[in-house]
């Protein structure tokens, strides 16, 4: 009797084994690469991202790769070879925008890498296959724009709020477009694993001043998966302190704008649901002076109940 029920029991444990596991691992690993919104070109904006328990990241923004992994190699944040990480562990970069502190370390880098995708929305990747996957430039990895093409990268264009597997991963993306300094653009990728998600924003300017609804589209399109309690977390960048005058914010926003935006937001969802969600702070400008500036801005600005987090380059984060 127990030989026949044997292999039942064994495929019961294994089934039930997985469901435990994919339970366990409804959130998504971070690795920062870089955090800063200028000037030290080894920490740019750049966020690796897998689901957790797995090594297939992406990068979100390519500012810093190489310089971004060592630090989190002696963080301990990574195990390996920065070059082979680069190689082996990052699966694609998207790209928000392309302004060089968000893409010079995909450039720089290009010639160790391996075989991949760059994904964006079309105005974006055109940047890069006019401006710098070119001869004059630089040398041409990809797989369009002058010849002779080395084919190492394939950009694959994103139609908005359209959702995309990302090739090699157990991710998939939808992107938003933004307004970057109106009329330049920028992209907010939404990134999901099973049923989760993740929100990260490219530089973005608030709506009143970019004389734009490209924030409150996007507000309405992932209030219902705050409310589902399904999205964990909103990369939103903040770049300048609160006595920055409108008229040189350049498409970025401050602790006030920040504020202002958030709670548009907060009045499309449930108050229990929205703070549930965390705030990862990204791009804020040197000097050290101003970035601290900023951070006590934030802080005394916030509602208590209200998760904001600071990412540190290297160290890695959980979002679960």
């Amino acid at each position: 009797m127990f030989r026949r029920i044997l292999p039942a029991l064994i495929l019961f444990s294994i089934y039930t084994c997985k469901l435990w596991a994919q339970g366990t691992n409804q959130g998504f690993t971070i690795i920062p690469l870089g955090v800063k919104g200028g000037d030290d070109e080894s920490n740019l904006s750049s966020y690796m991202i897998a689901p957790e328990g797995s090594e297939k990241y992406v990068c979100l923004d390519a500012g810093t790769i190489n310089a971004g992994i060592q630090k989190a190699i002696k963080m301990k944040s990574l195990k390996g070879i920065s070059e082979e990480i680069q190689r082996r562990q990052i699966k694609g970069y998207l790209i928000s925008h392309g302004h060089l502190d968000h893409l010079a370390g995909l450039i720089i880098n290009s010639p160790a890498d391996t075989a991949k995708n760059i994904y964006g929305l079309p105005s974006v990747l055109n940047i890069l296959r006019d401006k710098y996957f070119t001869w004059d430039a630089w040398a041409n990895f990809a797989n369009e724009g002058e010849k002779p093409q080395l084919k190492k990268y394939t950009y694959f264009s994103l139609i908005e709020n359209t959702t995309y597997p990302l090739k090699d991963t157990e991710m998939k993306v939808k992107a938003f477009e933004l307004s970057h300094g109106n009329p330049y653009k920028s992209t907010a990728f939404l990134i999901s694993h099973d049923d989760v998600y993740i929100l990260y924003l490219g530089d973005t300017g608030a709506d009143e001043i970019e004389k734009s609804d490209k924030l409150a589209s996007l507000w309405k399109n992932i209030a219902p998966l705050i409310n589902a309690g399904q999205l964990k977390a909103i990369f939103l960048e903040v770049s300048f302190p609160n006595e920055q005058p409108d008229k040189q914010l350049f498409g970025h926003l401050t602790p006030k704008l920040f504020y202002s935006e958030l709670s548009k937001l907060e009045g499309l969802t449930d108050s229990k649901a929205f703070k549930k969600v965390s705030f990862i702070v990204t791009h804020t400008k040197p000097p050290q002076k101003t970035a601290e500036e900023v951070k006590k801005q934030l802080i005394s600005e916030k509602s208590k109940d209200l998760k904001l987090i600071f990412p540190e380059q290297g160290k890695h984060l959980t979002i679960n």
